[in-house]
């Protein structure tokens, strides 16, 4: 069967077909909370979830191409439609802009490896999303690359680099020096040599 052929027969499924095929889907378990127009809000978890969408366990699930607004502790605010009904919940396909997408599937990748950066130095401190997750890793020998930080503490941080450094390498991450405790692929743990203030330390923290 063709492209065409298949979103004929599917119908208002369509979207959530070519979604699939778009993005692999990750099993994780977050928790959060939902809005459908004219009802009131509940919790959720999900099964599984994409940059291009996500099944949830639900109590209340919708109509078929409802919108919906879903807030997550881990990854903030998503919107899009509902797109079919599952045995006890929903799926819903997510509208997002490509920046959006990119930075939802750094995200979900590095939830997804979580347990490997948990770390006793991350463990210690409260941990946020930066909203601006851009910046720039200065390597021992000066050169330099452009990483995206997933999470950050006081006293640390996860990183996303597509050259890592070294287990034990010192390194600058925008104008904070670590030192890189663990790496797994693209993504490295860093210990701080300095706490940042506490004061100042929100989501708009800038390393």
């Amino acid at each position: 069967m063709s492209l065409e052929s298949a979103i004929a027969v599917l119908g208002p499924a369509a979207g959530a077909w070519r979604e699939k095929r778009r993005h692999a889907r990750t099993k994780l378990e977050l928790l959060g909370r939902y809005m459908i127009a004219g009802r009131a809000e509940y919790p959720f978890q999900t099964i599984d979830i994409s940059a291009g969408g996500l099944a949830v366990f639900a109590p209340e699930s919708g109509e078929i191409g409802q919108r919906v607004v879903l807030y997550l502790d881990e990854l903030g605010r998503l919107e899009g439609q509902i797109v079919r009904h599952i045995e006890g919940g929903f799926a819903v396909e997510i509208n997002a802009t490509p920046a959006r997408r990119d930075k939802l599937a750094d995200q979900i990748t590095w939830l997804a490896n979580r347990t490997l950066f948990d770390t006793t130095e991350m463990r210690r401190h409260d941990r946020v999303v930066p909203n601006n997750p851009a910046s720039k890793i200065t390597f021992a020998n000066g050169h330099e690359l452009m990483v995206n930080v997933l999470e950050v503490s006081l006293s640390g941080a996860t990183i996303e680099c597509e050259i890592p450094p070294q287990e034990g390498e010192l390194v600058v991450v925008g104008s904070t020096k670590g030192r890189v405790l663990r790496v797994q692929g693209e993504f490295f743990a860093m210990e701080f040599v300095r706490l940042l203030p506490a004061a100042t330390f929100d989501e708009d923290v800038i390393l």
